[in-house]
């Protein structure tokens, strides 16, 4: 597609000379002569690139400038002048001009402003569009109510620099609610920098933390900045932060505290700032019970706690997961979007998914690259393997085919499925399906359902 250029002159000449210069070098080409007819074209078309003269009859060019970045701020606009002066060319540049050059024009100078100057709004483009793929790619998608008051309270604490504690099984999404948050912030512009503190050897930790300086241990033959050093101004998200070694969580908790730390075999004090986001797997509380967790770095560390749920609390998110990630795989590969039918749905729907989103998504990538047809039926699907007991089950009822706990994991898909079907309202549903309320209340507590309900009082 050719890119369109507008050139504002009421030099005829000169008009018709650059119209023949770029129209030969395959550009699209528009004229105005004046700021008034430069206006009203905008009205019509919206040109890639604008030249526009000073001088003009009517409004002037710096007056045309600043109309047309009020309102089309995004098209770059090279002024032309035949009286060129440093300060025009200042005021043009503060209001938003790509450059400045003077009459007589040299073609082979002009064609390189413009040339720049459309490279630069290709990259910014380009930048704007791999921003909102990176802004998809860590967004939480659902529509439960779980997943909904998780981002209505990532909204409301996003915005403040209070530290965050993310508690939640494994695969439930920890690391995109820290993004989230952090996208969300003021430190949006600056670093996000994640640390896997299950992943890094004790002996290591330290350095990764604080860096280390040339020479400090065998093998460091240069200096190393640490994470935390990365992070000043922006984030630091500490994952899986049980992992850590008592040594190391006293080191965290010093720089939590003092907020500056040396680098390993250095002795220069640094001081930094950052926001902390951690999060865990593991129940802290019962951590530290048993002396793994320091009581004092939890209670640094807890300022807000945010709680991702599992999949298996918002079961009314599989749908639009799994649809998501078909699309996204489908593409990956190269092929026609896999459809999945409403048949397999219902089989995603009846899983546990002990493995939670990761699960999920790892399922649907098999079957988007294994299943011939265009559609994923439920034939289609593996058996899906449970590794955690019904709910609500004791341990000696967890056979399956033991009548007790057939009946208890019916009793308890049949009371979710119709809490779902009345959006959670516990008076409705106690209505519909017979029972008194107050039974309900006991069966939702029994079987671990009281996470999704709307409100306790209905």
């Amino acid at each position: 597609m050719h890119k369109t250029i507008l050139i504002v002159d009421d030099e005829e000449s000169i008009c018709l000379s650059l119209k023949g210069a770029f129209s030969d070098e395959g550009y699209d080409v528009l004229t105005a002569s004046s700021g008034e007819e430069c206006l009203s074209l905008l009205e019509e078309e919206l040109p890639d690139l604008i030249l526009l003269d000073i001088w003009l009859p009517g409004i002037d060019g710096i007056e045309t400038l600043k109309q047309i970045k009020s309102k089309y701020h995004h098209i770059p606009v090279i002024m032309i002048s035949g009286h060129g002066t440093v300060e025009s060319a200042v005021t043009c540049t503060k209001l938003g001009a790509f450059d400045f050059i003077e009459k007589p024009l040299s073609l082979d100078k002009v064609f390189l402003l413009v040339s720049n100057a459309l490279e630069i709004v290709r990259l910014e483009e380009e930048n704007r569009l791999l921003r909102d793929k990176f802004r998809q790619d860590y967004e939480l998608h659902g529509t439960s109510r779980a997943i909904t008051e998780l981002k209505e309270m990532i909204q409301i604490i996003a915005p403040t620099n209070a530290w965050i504690l993310i508690m939640g099984e494994n695969g439930t999404g920890k690391e995109l609610v820290a993004r989230s948050v952090h996208r969300q912030s003021r430190r949006a512009s600056k670093p996000f920098i994640e640390v896997n503190c299950a992943a890094i050897p004790e002996e290591l930790i330290e350095s990764e933390l604080f860096g280390h300086e040339k020479g400090a241990f065998t093998g460091a033959t240069s200096k190393k900045r640490g994470k935390f050093d990365l992070a000043n101004e922006g984030t630091i998200f500490l994952d899986e932060v049980a992992d850590m070694s008592q040594r190391a969580q006293a080191k965290i908790l010093r720089i939590l505290q003092e907020k500056k730390f040396e680098r390993v075999g250095g002795a220069r004090i640094i001081e930094t700032d950052v926001r902390v986001l951690a999060a865990t797997n593991k129940d802290l509380e019962h951590e530290m019970e048993e002396g793994r967790f320091r009581q004092d770095l939890f209670y640094r560390l807890n300022v807000i706690p945010l709680i991702v749920p599992p999949l298996r609390k918002r079961k009314r998110d599989i749908p639009l997961l799994a649809k998501r990630f078909a699309r996204e795989f489908s593409i990956k590969e190269g092929i026609t979007e896999k459809q999945i039918t409403n048949d397999a749905l219902k089989v995603l729907m009846k899983h546990d998914w002990p493995g939670n989103v990761r699960e999920l998504k790892n399922i649907i990538e098999r079957l988007v690259i294994i299943t011939p047809s265009d559609s994923i039926g439920a034939q289609d699907i593996p058996p899906l393997i449970k590794e955690r007991p019904d709910e609500g089950e004791s341990d000696n009822q967890s056979l399956s085919n033991s009548y007790h706990s057939e009946k208890k994991k019916f009793e308890k898909d049949f009371i979710e499925r119709k809490l779902e079907e009345y959006d959670w309202n516990v008076s409705k549903t106690a209505e519909a399906i017979g029972i008194e309320r107050s039974n309900l209340h006991k069966k939702i507590k029994q079987y671990s359902l009281d996470e999704g309900k709307k409100d306790p009082s209905h």
